[in-house]
């Protein structure tokens, strides 16, 4: 996709101090959205991020992903040249994104009140693990040990199985999205007002704000939800179930659906049984319920119950590994996936942004820089 349009962002100067997962992931969205990032490091060595294999002659694969589009800027934050040249790019800059420990920006001398001072129009964003205030502010705080408070762990996995987290870092990925957003919100507002403000976006609540239907259930009657493997914490049939070569996922949670599942498996039997009667009924009696539509999927190939539950129009999906994501015939149709230049890789493979705008799309520039690399 290409456009003689500026991109959304365009125009809009960001500066990065962040490391590993979510600062930089916002930054990675702003970019993609035509912010121009500046990505300041660590002269000796960068981001922690630079030395996370897997590597590709010397660099971290990750890193040229997590930080596409973006500048990178060389500075020492504990020299005094160094805090001054900091605060020479913010006052000029549009936002300031950053994930150290809470109080740390703010000992360094480029806390919010202090670059404020010089730009009242500089939206300061900051991402930890518990909050800026708060008991927990001052404790280390990791996207594991946020799954965990958070409850997201609770729920993941089976019955009284071992704990198990996500099995992507979800509070980190989406605390970074809950910045970029609030930039973007922040950054609106200043259309209007004329004046930045800090914005303070923590993993922990990032975490919680997914628990919609947890929390339907708790605040309605007090019901603390539990892991239920692959199913739904309200529907059934929604889930994984048993193919005769793996699993294959289904949904026919409406009363359409429920019929038209039936029909298609030969299930019509279920049809007629008092305790599948309703939604009600067969979350009521899921576990009976599961075991009778598996003696018929175990008994049929994933490829067969996805073509005939297709071809009914019920909700249904094989279980890809990424090995099957990234060479997705969809997803490569799409054109999602797309190679950003490299001064010494030639390319790096990338994942597309979601966010596919008409008229003026995201920006496909270039893999995650060099250090230090960044031009005037």
């Amino acid at each position: 996709m290409s456009s003689t349009e500026s991109p959304p962002l365009a125009g809009v100067t960001v500066l990065e101090i962040g490391a590993f997962m979510a600062a930089p992931f916002a930054t990675m969205q702003l970019a993609d959205l035509g912010a121009r990032v500046l990505k300041i490091e660590n002269p000796d060595g960068g981001e922690p991020m630079r030395a996370t294999g897997p590597f590709v002659d010397g660099e971290s694969s990750p890193f040229l992903r997590l930080n596409r589009n973006k500048e990178s800027v060389a500075i020492d934050l504990k020299s005094r040249d160094g805090h001054a040249a900091v605060r020479r790019l913010a006052a000029t800059a549009d936002v300031l994104v950053e994930n150290l420990r809470p109080g740390v920006m703010r000992r360094l001398g480029l806390g919010y009140e202090t670059l404020r001072a010089d730009n009242p129009g500089l939206v300061y964003a900051s991402a930890s693990g518990w909050g800026q205030d708060g008991p927990l502010a001052g404790l280390a705080g990791l996207d594991i040990m946020a799954q965990a408070r958070s409850g997201l762990m609770s729920v993941t996995g089976f019955p009284g199985g071992d704990p198990v987290k996500v099995g992507v870092p979800v509070c980190d990925l989406v605390c970074g999205l809950y910045l970029a957003l609030a930039v973007t919100a922040a950054l609106r507002e200043r259309d209007r007002s004329g004046e930045g403000q800090h914005i303070d976006v923590s993993l922990l609540e990032s975490g919680v704000s997914l628990a919609v239907w947890e929390a339907g259930m708790y605040f309605a009657d007090g019901t603390v939800a539990s892991a239920h493997g692959s199913a739904h914490q309200s529907n059934a049939p929604y889930q994984a179930v048993r193919s005769a070569d793996g699993h294959v996922t289904v949904g026919a949670i409406t009363p359409k659906l429920w019929h038209a599942f039936c029909v298609a498996l030969g299930l019509h039997e279920l049809l007629a049984d008092p305790r599948y009667a309703d939604a009600a009924s067969r979350l009521r009696n899921r576990a009976p319920l599961i075991e009778a539509i598996e003696r018929v999927t175990a008994t049929r190939t994933t490829k067969s119950i996805v073509e005939v539950l297709e071809a009914a129009g019920v909700p249904c999906a094989p279980i890809a590994d990424y090995g099957q994501v990234f060479t997705d015939p969809t997803l490569v149709d799409r054109a999602f996936f797309w190679d950003a230049p490299h001064p010494t890789l030639g390319t790096a493979r990338q994942l597309g942004s979601p966010m596919r705008l008409s008229r003026t799309p995201t920006v496909r520039s270039h893999a995650g820089p060099p250090l230090g690399s960044a031009h005037e």
